[in-house]
């Protein structure tokens, strides 16, 4: 199978899965597109991908050539995917795409499994994956550009985020976040 075909399978099984998961723990009625975080950015930095792609392809065949970078990119989309998927799995109802800026009853502080190795999970799956698809792509300009980007809006949001789950959890919360990591790189 080709990079190409590797990318859209990866991109269909993630947000499949993503609205199944989210239709099972919070119903079917209370998941949409905007839920699931897919926004013309979004759809936009998919379409540059693979635009990139193909200009490459007929531009420079040589790039696309690169099976071991293009099967560690693989690797990477299957441990991003499994880690998001865990935090989802693991969190049950207290997962949501959205940030809650008011507690429910049936928010809870989750810190066991893989948040008891990092408080963002799917977070940092997410960032693994996104680069990882550009990985197997063996674009150079969008693995920097994705890179940066999804870094950037996570560095941005745990901390917008985390000002709820401090308000909502107090000092369960400051404490679960003294010992264990964000999960994205250079993000406390």
């Amino acid at each position: 199978m080709n990079p190409s075909s590797q990318f859209f399978w990866a991109i269909l099984f993630f947000h499949i899965s993503e609205y199944i998961l989210a239709a099972a723990f919070h119903g079917i009625s209370n998941v949409n597109l905007s839920s699931l975080l897919i926004s013309n950015e979004y759809v936009l930095a998919m379409v540059f991908s693979l635009i990139e792609y193909f200009l490459e392809a007929l531009l420079f065949p040589g790039l696309k050539d690169h099976f071991w970078v293009s099967n560690m990119g693989i690797a990477m989309v299957v441990i991003g995917e499994t880690v998001r998927k865990l935090a989802i799995v693991t969190a049950g109802r207290s997962f949501t795409h959205l940030i809650k800026v008011h507690h429910e009853d049936h928010h809870k502080l989750v810190t066991h499994g893989v948040y008891g190795f990092v408080r963002h999970p799917s977070y940092c799956g997410f960032l693994i994956w996104s680069v990882g698809t550009q990985i197997m792509l063996c674009n150079p300009i969008s693995t920097i550009g994705f890179s940066v980007v999804v870094w950037k809006f996570f560095a941005k949001r745990i901390p917008y985020e985390e000002y709820f789950l401090r308000q909502f959890f107090g000092a369960d919360y400051e404490e679960y976040a003294r010992r264990v990591p964000s999960g994205v790189p250079f993000v406390k």
